[in-house]
C-alpha cells in the first residue's frame, strides 16, 4: 500500500506527542492542521517540526473552523484527554484517535465511551505498542505454534525517577491507569481479554498509596496468566508469551528473545525494525492503520471502559 495517503488530518496537542505524529503525517503525506494553546508549546512545536500552528486552543479553533476534516488525532496532557474529545465529539467529529490512556480516570473514560457510542463516533485508543516491530513477530510466531498457551508480565515502574516529576493532579495518584497500562494492554492484546483476575497489592510510596502488586487469573479463551511489579525495587516492563513450541520475551518491548522447547538458550529473533527507528516506535504503522479504517488492532474507547475495571483491581488489590 502507497504511503501518500492524502488525508486532512487535525492534530490536537504541541507536546512532544503531537511533534511526533506531526512527522508521521508528513510522511505519510497528510495535509495537517496543528492545534495548540500556549505561545511557549506553539514555539517548540514549530523548532522542532518547522510548521506554523494554530494557537488558542481547540474550543476557539471550532468557533471559527469551516473545514472537513478526515480525521483527529488528540495527543493533548493526560488531564485534557478526555474533555477535549468529549467536545470534538459534541462538534460532530466520528473518526477519532485518542492518545493512552484516554482519561485521567475511569470516571472520565466511562462518560466519554458512553458519549461516543450515543453520537456514533469512533473513537480508538493509541496503545502505540501494539504496532511495535517486535510485536508484529511476535503475533507471526504465536500463530505458527498454534496460539498462546499461557503467559505473564512485568509492569515495574522506577518510582524515583517518577517522584520529582510535575504532574497535574491526578496523574501521579493513576500512575497504573496513565503508564503501567500501556504493558499491561499489550499483556492482554498477545494473550487474551481477561475474564478472572485475582490481584494483591501492598506497601506505599511518597507518591503512590501502593507499591507491590501480585496477581494471576484466566482469559475468557481460560489461557492462565500472571504478573508481578515492584516499584519500590529494580525492575523493568516485561511480556513473556508461552506456546507449546516457544517462551517469546519481550523484554524490553521494542526487542524479541525466544527460548524453544527442549532448550535453555535464549536467542535474539531478528526483526526489521528500520520503521521503529525512524519514527517513535509503533506510530508509523497505528497511524496508517487507523488513517486507512483498519481498527481490527485497535481498542476501542468502549473496551478501554471495561478494561478500567480490571486497572482499578490491579491498582487497589483484594
Amino acid at each position: 500500500m502507497s504511503d501518500n495517503l492524502n488525508k486532512k488530518v487535525l492534530l490536537v496537542g504541541a507536546g512532544q506527542m503531537a511533534v511526533d505524529y506531526y512527522n508521521v503525517l508528513q510522511a505519510l503525506h497528510c495535509e495537517t492542521t496543528t492545534i495548540g494553546r500556549g505561545e511557549n508549546s506553539a514555539s517548540r512545536f514549530e523548532e522542532k517540526t518547522g510548521s506554523k500552528i494554530v494557537t488558542g486552543g481547540l474550543e476557539k479553533f471550532l468557533q471559527q473552523n469551516k473545514e472537513v476534516f478526515d480525521a483527529v488525532i488528540v495527543a493533548v496532557g493526560m488531564e485534557q484527554l478526555a474533555p477535549t474529545t468529549i467536545l470534538l465529539i459534541n462538534k460532530e467529529f466520528k473518526n477519532i484517535l485518542i492518545e493512552k490512556p484516554a482519561g485521567l480516570n475511569d470516571q472520565e473514560i466511562k462518560e466519554l465511551a458512553e458519549i461516543a457510542a450515543q453520537q456514533n463516533a469512533s473513537v480508538v485508543v493509541a496503545y502505540n505498542r501494539r504496532f511495535y516491530s517486535s510485536v508484529l513477530k511476535a503475533k507471526e510466531i504465536i500463530d505458527q505454534d498454534g496460539g498462546v498457551t499461557s503467559f505473564n508480565f512485568e509492569f515495574t515502574e522506577w518510582a524515583h525517577t517518577i517522584e520529582p516529576l510535575i504532574k497535574a493532579n491526578g496523574i501521579k495518584e493513576n500512575w497504573l491507569l496513565a503508564n503501567s497500562s500501556h504493558v499491561i494492554d499489550l499483556a492482554f492484546y498477545l494473550g487474551g481479554k481477561p475474564s478472572k483476575i485475582n490481584c494483591y497489592s501492598t506497601g506505599n510510596l511518597s507518591w503512590h498509596d501502593k507499591a507491590i502488586f501480585v496477581g494471576a487469573g484466566k482469559t475468557k479463551d481460560n489461557i492462565l496468566f500472571s504478573y508481578q511489579a515492584n516499584w519500590d525495587a529494580p525492575g523493568r516492563w516485561g511480556v513473556e508469551i508461552l506456546t507449546n513450541k516457544s517462551r517469546l520475551i519481550l523484554r524490553p518491548l521494542e526487542e524479541l528473545q525466544i527460548q524453544l522447547k527442549g532448550s535453555i538458550a535464549i536467542n535474539k529473533v531478528e526483526i526489521d525494525s528500520t520503521i521503529d527507528k525512524q519514527f517513535k516506535p509503533g506510530l508509523f504503522l497505528q497511524t496508517k492503520q487507523f488513517l486507512t479504517g483498519k481498527l481490527s488492532e485497535f481498542k476501542t474507547i468502549q473496551e478501554q471502559s471495561e478494561m478500567c475495571e480490571i486497572y482499578t483491581q490491579i491498582a487497589k488489590g483484594n
